[in-house]
């Protein structure tokens, strides 16, 4: 039974995410879906998680009120702390055991209160006894094999990757969720609400020095807005003033430019309602100054 319910979850999970584009707010995952008349819930109130239904654990999840530092290894695999602090604690065990068995996970990060995202299937693929942690790896198989990959190289660094890969995107939504959270999900521009419409704009881009991505280097921004902002024809200077590039001024075309752009000229940016999460001042000079050069 156990078997038949995680590919009926995986199969569930992969549904939820093209329905929310990736992100699964904790109520869809708390209420789960029926499976042969029984509730399957596939998180719930303790990190390492099994459904009544089921004989071991189904996910494991990171949250951002857990009191357990999970990390990322040097070799790019998760790092997945105990239940507690008992190697026997019955949730440990139970990692243990689908450890030893190759039994695939679903592993869920909070990036913000009540929002996840999701990565499916993981195996445990190590402990570490004195540091109270597991060590999980991404995959994209549901082929069932030993715990260990010390025999088995191309399968090493495959999941190394993808666990890499998966790092790269979590940071990216997480950027972006908590950004948008921090702007009351609008434009910081033109106020526009529709959350699918709008993105997380880098003020310095994170391949560059101090282009970090936390929510004081991001603004919330439309997708029109978004690309204005990148490409210079939209400025904003160190005191939250929006600017149009000079030859979009003169122009003359139709209402978007009108009211799209050039409307916004000298007007002020919408700030987020906590002081800590406003654009970082000397981040927005340096945009400036490129953007008049430009």
């Amino acid at each position: 039974m156990d078997d038949q319910i995680r590919v009926a979850t995986f199969e569930w999970l992969k549904h939820q995410t093209e329905i929310h584009d990736d992100v699964l707010h904790r109520d869809i995952l708390e209420n789960g879906f029926f499976f042969e008349g029984q509730r399957i819930t596939v998180i719930g109130a303790k990190g390492i998680w099994k459904p009544k239904a089921m004989q071991l654990p189904l996910s494991i999840t990171t949250t951002a009120e857990s009191p357990y530092d999970d990390s990322f290894t040097p070799d790019d695999f998760l790092l997945y702390r105990y239940r507690g602090t008992d190697p026997n604690h019955p949730d440990n065990r139970g990692l243990r055991e689908v450890m030893s068995k190759g039994i695939p996970l679903i592993y869920f990060h909070s990036m913000i209160k009540g929002l996840y995202l999701a990565a499916w299937p993981v195996f445990i693929i190590g402990e570490d006894a004195k540091g109270l942690s597991f060590k999980v790896a991404v995959d994209d198989s549901l082929k069932i094999t030993s715990g260990t990959l010390a025999e088995d190289p191309a399968t090493y660094y495959r999941r190394s990757y993808l666990t890499s890969t998966f790092q790269v995107r979590l940071h990216q939504k997480s950027f972006r969720e908590r950004v948008l959270y921090a702007y009351q999900n609008q434009c910081a521009l033109c106020k526009l609400k529709h959350k699918e419409l709008l993105d997380a704009a880098h003020i310095i881009p994170d391949k560059k020095e101090y282009g970090q991505p936390i929510v004081s280097n991001g603004l919330s921004l439309c997708k029109i807005h978004h690309a204005a902002f990148d490409k210079f024809i939209i400025g904003v200077s160190p005191d939250y003033t929006i600017k149009i590039r000079k030859d979009i001024l003169e122009e003359t075309d139709g209402p978007m430019l009108k009211h799209g752009l050039q409307f916004l000229e000298n007007k002020k940016i919408i700030l987020p309602f906590h002081k800590k999460d406003w654009p970082d001042r000397e981040r927005l000079e340096e945009r400036f100054r490129q953007f008049r050069v430009a």
